[in-house]
């Protein structure tokens, strides 16, 4: 079983697609179906295994892939008649053939029946330099995407309900069974909304995700969302020569409208589907703005590692906002909030 197993991983990358991965299978628990039997045994097996994934050059550890593998005996051994996922997320090549795309600093993961990854690359290739330029060289600098064919593929990718997703371009989501620490992550794209993007749009998108990948170490459960969209949406708008009022168009509206924030986002207005989810993307655009314009690009960097440094395990979140602000910049989170409500207001002119 284990040489059938060991096969079936090297073969991986011509069953998928996907060139550059290397595959194991591990942890191997065998059953015999029920209602299977025969004198020298069962004629069929149900393997329950990890597949732990590696693509060359993208991470570092394995991505892990909880798997049900059904197999029969036959006159020449055991065959495997079925292998599908046991739990969470399916793979990309669960959901078709794979094919890929290579570009400088990023590999696009897509599907043979999808739009065609090599249009990707560009984006992803302009995406990594911009982010490094920002948060430095800390992170490996390269990108991995997938990218499905349909939008319910992208829902499934997510373990997620399409219904909620239907306006999201991408995501990006920590690989299964990888540290937290390690450049693991998947920037899964929605082939639907991302495709109804401008050119400039798309490379939003995707820097931003990058930004993601690249502050993974120093994102940490206790570091509040308005603080790492808002990160993420200030590296990909950087430099773009757009004017506030075109980067926070929604918030804009709302403003002259008389309709202003009293607070900064909390993490439940980034929720899929919320209402009002622009105006929280745009909102925390701002108070990044806000520091990087007054303070300094570094003191941003700064600051949004302090937040996500180890020592915030069991510290309240607002007060510890508040402590980080004072070190970092001077202000505490009340006369930051004050000051961000300024920048906010001048959104009417």
């Amino acid at each position: 079983m284990a040489d059938l197993l060991a096969a079936r991983a090297r073969s991986l990358p011509a069953r998928s697609g996907l060139t550059g991965a290397e595959a194991v299978y591990r942890n191997l628990v065998l059953s015999p179906d029920q209602g299977s039997s025969a004198a020298d045994g069962p004629d069929r097996l149900t393997a329950s295994v990890e597949l732990a994934v590696r693509i060359a050059g993208y991470d570092e550890y394995p991505v892990v892939y909880p798997r049900r593998i059904a197999l029969v005996r036959e006159a020449g051994g055991w065959r495997v008649e079925r292998e599908e996922a046991a739990s969470g997320p399916p793979a990309l090549w669960d959901l078709g053939p794979a094919r890929t795309a290579p570009g400088a600093h990023c590999l696009v993961l897509g599907l043979a029946e999808g739009p065609d990854p090599a249009g990707l690359v560009a984006v992803g290739d302009k995406a990594v330099p911009a982010v490094s330029a920002v948060w430095g060289g800390a992170w490996p600098g390269r990108l991995l995407l997938e990218l499905p064919a349909t939008e319910n593929q992208f829902a499934q990718l997510l373990e997620a309900d399409p219904a909620g997703w239907t306006g999201m371009a991408a995501v990006t989501v920590a690989a299964p069974g990888a540290p937290w620490h390690t450049p693991a992550d998947r920037v899964v794209v929605n082939p639907e909304a991302f495709g109804r993007l401008s050119d400039f749009g798309r490379q939003v998108v995707v820097t931003h995700e990058a930004t993601h990948v690249a502050t993974r170490a120093d994102t940490r459960a206790w570091t509040p969302l308005w603080l790492s969209e808002g990160v993420a949406d200030w590296t990909a708008y950087r430099d773009s020569g757009r004017r506030p009022q075109q980067i926070a168009p929604e918030l804009a509206r709302d403003v002259a409208a008389g309709k202003l924030p009293t607070a900064l986002p909390v993490d439940a207005d980034f929720t899929a589907g919320a209402t009002g989810i622009a105006q929280a993307y745009e909102q925390s655009w701002l108070a990044c703005d806000l520091i990087a314009s007054r303070w300094g690009t570094d003191r941003l960097v700064a600051f949004y590692r302090a937040v996500g440094a180890g020592d915030g395990q069991g510290e309240e979140r607002e007060p510890r906002i508040d402590r980080l602000l004072r070190g970092e910049l001077g202000v505490g989170l009340a006369g930051f909030t004050a000051l961000w409500l300024a920048e906010v207001s001048s959104l009417k002119a």
